[in-house]
C-alpha cells in the first residue's frame, strides 16, 4: 500500500489525493477536511484446478456462471471441508467465499440423496441472497429454502419434510428447529454440512449465545447420529481459528490467504469541521492554500443550520464546547453529490434511525439541484416488512437506485456488483467491518472509493489522525465469553427441555457448567435423576439471544394501540424513556409514557427536528480482583464488580449538529449489574509528580475515563455503548484515585478482560486521542460522553494528558519493549 498523510504529502500524492476529491464532487471547501488519502492498488489472482470429486453439474454450471477456475483459497477450504475436516476461510469482502462452502456441499447433497446441509446467517437478507445464488445455479437434485421468521406456515411444513439445504439464522435456529427437533428427526440424521457465514459478526453476549446455541446443535445431531462438518467464512480478523473454534467447540483449520483478484482503492479518512471554531485551526496539504478547517467561505451552507462565516452565533456543546458537524448530515451531503454524479453508493451508518435520516437529508438535497434523481435514493435497515426489503435490494442491484443508505443490514454480504463509492458515516466498531463495508464499492473488480467520515467521537478522532491504525494495523480478534454464567445458565435450561442432560452434555458446554447446573437444580429448574438432568417446568425456556435479559418492553402508538416493536428491558430506561425520540420505518415518534410496571412504551407520532440522549448516574463496588499488575505508583487490575446505575435525565440535540437544545431530568429506579471491569488505581505521589493538583484530580480521571471508553473498542469488538466507566478522586475500595471501565452486560462480555491484556497500547492510544484534539479544553471528539450523567462535569483536559503520559511512563516506559506486568 501507498500513503498520503498530512505530515509529509509529496506533490504527487496531493494531485492524487485531488483527483479522488474530484470523484468526490467535493470542493476546496471540503479539501481541508480530508486527513488521509490511502492507495490500496489492484492485486492479481491466483486459480486452483477444480477438485476431482465436484459434481460435474455443478461445475458447468459454475463455469456458466462466469467462474472458469476456483481461486486457491477456495479450493483449499473446499478440499479441508470435502475431507472431514473443520475449516474457516477468512479473507477479505468479495473474495468469493461462497464458493469455497458451496463447492463441498452442493457436491455432496447432489451426490448423496440422504445428506442435508444448513447455512446460518446472521440476516435475513444474507440468506435470501445465498438462496438467489444456489437457486441460479438450476441444480434439481437440490432442494433450498430459507426458514426465518418470513416463512409462511405451509412452506415451513415443506422446509422439514423436502429440504435438503435449509438456509437460516441463530434466532430461527434457537427457537424454531432445536425445540422442534423430533420433527426435523430426518433432516437432523442426514445432516452433513453445517456452514456459518460471517461468522466474525459473532461477539460480545450474541456471540457467546451463538456458541452455546451451536452446542446444543451439536448435542442434538449427536443425538441422531450425525457429526456434521462444520464451515465458517469470515472477514479477515486476527486469529481467525481461535475465534471460530471458541464459537463452535472444534478444532478448526485456518484458510486465510486471499488469492482473488482486487480492483484498486482509494479510502479516504475525512473529519467534519468544528462548527464555527477559530481556536487550533490547522493548515491541510489538501486544502487551497487560503481556506482552513472551521474558517472558511461558505462554512454555513456546509453546516445546514444557517450560519455563514463571520456570523457570531455558532452551535455550541455542553459546557460551551466547540460541537463538529455531525458525520450523518456530513454523508448525507456526499451521498447528494456522488448521486448528482451518477455515482453509484451505499452510505453505511450505525442504527435505523441514522438510515432514514440520512437518505431523506440527501432527497432534499437532490429536490434542490436534480429533482428527477431523489426517487433514486432510499434508506435499507432492518426492520423492514419482507417485501419492502427484497424490493429495495432488487432495485439496489438493477441499478434503479443510485444511493442508498444502509445499516449493517447491507453490510452483512449481500452481493450487490457495480457499486462505485461507500460512505461510512462514523467508525462502525471493527476494522474488520470498516473494511467489510468499504469493500462493498468494486465487487465486479472496478476501482473504487471508500470514505470514513468521523463521528465527533474520541475514537473515531484517533483513527482519523492515526492512519497507520487503520492501514497498517491487524485486524481485532473476536471477543465473547461462552462461559459467562448469565449466558450459559439459560442455553443449559433450553438443553434440557430439549434433551435430558447428562454428564457427556457438560463436557460440551465447558468447565463451568456443572456448577451453573447446580445452582438450576437449587432453584428448582432442573431435577436430577439417575439418567440426567430434567426440565421442570411446563412451558420451555424464553431466551433472547440478541437481548440482555428481562422482559421486552412493548412500544405502542398511544392513539391506535398498534404495536411497534420491542426494545430489551435492561436498554428501556434509556432508549424509550417518556421524552425519547423513537424511529418506525420512517416515521418519528415521541414516548408519551414508559409504564415499567406493565413492560410498554407508548408514543405520539411527532416530527422533531431533535434526537435525544439519555444520561446516566453510576456507582461501582468491586467483589472481588481476580487478576491484578503492579506497579511503582499504579495497580491494574481485572475481577468482578457490583454496578449500580440510574437514569437521570437526557439531552435533546439538534439532528443536522449535534447542538445541545436542553436537558430534562428523569425520575427512574436505579438498576443492578453484576460484571466484569478493568480499573487502575495512582497514588497520591503519582498526581503530585503529575503537576496535577487537588482540586483538578477529579476532572482529570473523568476526562480520562470518558476517553478510555471511547478507545476500547479499538482493541476489543465492542461499541463504547456495551462498557461502562467510573472515575473518583478516592473510591472506598480502592483507598486510592482509581478509573474502572466494565461491561455492560450481567456476567461481562470478554471487553474488560481484553482492555486488561492490552491496557498499555490501549490508554496509550487513550492518551494520543486526547491530546490530537485541537479543542482548548475538551469537546465530544475526545473527553466528553454523551452518556455522562454528571453533564460532563469537571473535566480537565490538559490534566488528563499528564496524568495518562504519568500511567503509562510506570506502566510502559519503553513502548518498543513493553515488558510483560507481573500478575498477582
Amino acid at each position: 500500500m501507498t500513503c498520503v498523510g498530512s505530515s509529509a504529502a509529496t506533490e504527487r500524492d496531493v494531485a492524487r489525493a485531488r483527483s479522488v476529491l474530484s470523484r468526490l464532487a467535493l470542493d476546496g471547501r471540503r479539501a481541508a477536511n480530508i486527513t488521509h488519502v490511502e492507495h490500496v492498488p489492484a492485486r492479481g489472482g491466483r486459480t486452483a484446478a477444480w477438485p476431482d470429486w465436484a459434481d460435474e453439474v455443478l461445475v458447468g454450471r459454475l463455469r456458466a456462471a462466469g467462474i472458469d477456475q476456483p481461486w486457491v483459497h477456495q479450493a483449499q477450504t473446499a478440499q479441508a471441508a470435502h475431507e472431514g475436516r473443520d475449516v474457516v476461510l477468512a479473507t477479505g469482502t468479495a473474495s468469493g467465499k461462497s464458493v469455497g462452502y458451496l463447492l463441498p456441499v452442493l457436491s455432496r447433497l447432489l451426490g448423496e440423496p440422504g445428506a442435508r446441509a444448513v447455512y446460518l446467517a446472521p440476516t435475513k437478507a444474507l440468506a435470501h441472497d445465498q438462496l438467489r445464488a444456489v437457486r441460479s445455479l438450476r441444480l434439481t437434485g437440490v432442494r433450498a429454502s430459507t426458514y426465518d421468521g418470513d416463512t409462511p406456515g405451509p412452506e415451513r411444513e415443506w422446509v422439514r419434510a423436502h429440504a435438503t439445504l435449509v438456509l437460516t439464522n441463530p434466532d430461527m435456529l434457537h427457537r424454531g428447529i432445536l425445540p422442534a427437533h423430533r420433527r426435523w428427526s430426518s433432516f437432523f440424521r442426514g445432516l452433513r454440512y453445517v456452514v456459518i457465514d460471517e461468522c466474525h459478526g459473532y461477539r460480545g453476549v450474541f456471540g457467546a449465545h451463538v456458541a452455546l446455541v451451536l452446542r446444543r446443535l451439536r448435542r442434538v445431531c449427536a443425538r441422531y447420529g450425525a457429526r456434521p462438518v462444520f464451515i465458517l467464512a469470515s472477514a479477515t480478523v486476527a486469529d481467525p481459528g481461535m475465534s471460530a473454534s471458541r464459537l463452535t467447540g472444534v478444532d478448526v483449520e485456518v484458510v486465510d490467504t486471499d488469492t482473488s483478484p482486487r480492483g484498486p482503492l482509494d479510502f479516504a479518512l475525512y473529519e467534519p469541521p468544528l462548527l464555527g471554531a477559530r481556536a487550533g485551526r490547522r493548515e491541510h496539504p489538501l486544502a487551497p492554500p487560503s481556506l482552513e478547517v472551521g474558517d472558511r467561505a461558505g462554512v454555513g451552507e456546509q453546516t445546514g443550520v444557517g450560519e455563514r462565516a463571520g456570523a457570531v452565533s455558532t452551535p455550541r456543546g455542553e459546557n460551551d464546547a466547540p460541537v463538529r458537524r455531525a458525520a450523518t448530515a456530513e454523508s448525507a451531503d456526499l451521498l447528494a453529490d456522488l448521486v448528482t454524479e451518477g455515482v453509484r453508493t451505499l452510505v453505511f451508518v450505525r442504527s435505523r434511525r441514522a438510515a432514514e435520516i440520512v437518505a431523506a437529508a440527501a432527497r432534499r438535497g437532490l429536490d434542490e439541484v436534480a429533482p428527477e434523481l431523489a426517487a433514486r435514493v432510499a434508506a435499507y435497515r432492518a426492520g423492514y416488512l419482507a417485501e419492502e426489503r427484497r424490493d429495495l435490494e432488487s432495485r439496489l442491484r438493477t441499478g434503479e437506485l443510485l444511493g442508498v443508505a444502509a445499516t449493517s443490514a447491507l453490510e452483512l454480504g449481500v452481493d450487490i456488483s457495480g457499486l462505485d463509492a461507500t460512505v461510512i458515516a462514523g467508525f462502525p466498531g471493527t476494522l474488520a467491518s470498516l473494511w467489510q463495508q468499504a469493500g462493498r464499492a468494486g465487487r465486479a473488480g472496478q476501482g473504487a472509493l471508500a470514505v470514513l467520515v468521523a463521528r465527533d467521537d474520541p475514537l473515531d478522532t484517533y483513527l482519523v489522525h492515526h492512519p497507520a491504525t487503520v492501514f497498517g494495523r491487524p485486524v481485532e480478534a473476536s471477543v465473547f465469553d461462552p462461559d459467562n454464567p448469565y449466558v450459559l445458565m439459560p442455553h443449559l435450561e433450553c438443553a434440557a427441555s430439549e434433551l435430558p442432560l447428562t454428564d457427556e452434555d457438560l463436557v460440551l458446554f465447558g468447565t463451568g457448567a456443572r456448577a451453573a447446573v447446580d445452582d438450576l437444580v437449587r432453584r428448582g429448574r432442573l431435577r436430577r435423576r439417575p439418567t440426567g438432568w430434567f426440565w421442570t417446568q411446563r412451558q420451555r425456556p424464553d431466551v433472547d439471544i440478541r437481548g440482555a435479559g428481562g422482559s421486552p418492553v412493548r412500544i405502542v402508538e398511544a392513539g391506535t394501540g398498534r404495536l411497534l416493536g420491542t426494545v430489551d428491558a435492561a436498554t428501556s430506561h434509556s432508549t424509550v424513556h417518556q421524552g425519547a425520540v423513537y424511529l418506525h420505518q420512517g416515521a418519528t415518534f415521541v414516548v408519551a409514557e414508559l409504564d415499567l410496571e406493565d413492560s410498554v412504551a407508548f408514543v405520539e407520532a411527532a416530527s422533531p427536528d431533535w434526537t435525544t440522549v439519555a444520561r446516566e448516574h453510576t456507582d461501582i463496588s468491586i467483589v472481588e480482583s481476580t487478576r491484578s499488575a503492579r506497579f511503582a505508583d499504579v495497580e491494574i487490575h481485572l475481577g468482578t464488580v457490583e454496578v449500580t446505575s440510574q437514569v437521570v435525565g437526557f439531552q435533546r440535540r439538534r439532528l443536522a449538529t449535534g447542538e445541545i437544545l436542553g436537558q430534562e431530568p428523569l425520575d427512574l429506579p436505579p438498576r443492578q449489574l453484576r460484571t466484569r471491569a478493568v480499573w487502575y488505581t495512582v497514588t497520591a505521589e503519582l498526581l503530585a509528580a503529575a503537576g496535577i493538583e487537588p482540586a483538578d484530580v477529579p476532572g482529570a480521571v473523568h476526562a480520562a475515563e470518558h476517553a478510555a471508553i471511547g478507545l476500547l473498542p479499538l482493541f476489543a469488538t465492542c461499541d463504547r455503548w456495551d462498557i461502562g466507566g467510573v472515575s473518583t478522586a478516592l473510591h472506598p475500595d480502592t483507598g486510592r484515585t482509581s478509573v474502572f471501565v466494565y461491561d455492560g452486560h450481567a456476567g461481562g462480555a470478554g471487553f474488560a478482560e481484553r482492555g486488561f491484556l492490552r491496557v498499555a497500547s490501549w490508554l496509550r492510544a487513550t492518551r494520543d486521542a486526547v491530546a490530537a484534539c485541537e479543542c482548548p479544553a475538551g469537546c465530544p471528539s475526545c473527553v466528553q460522553s454523551p452518556k455522562c450523567g454528571n453533564g460532563n462535569e469537571p473535566l480537565a483536559k490538559a490534566a488528563a494528558v499528564r496524568l495518562l503520559d504519568s500511567v503509562l511512563t510506570a506502566v510502559d516506559p519503553d513502548p518498543a519493549k513493553a515488558p510483560k506486568p507481573r500478575e498477582e
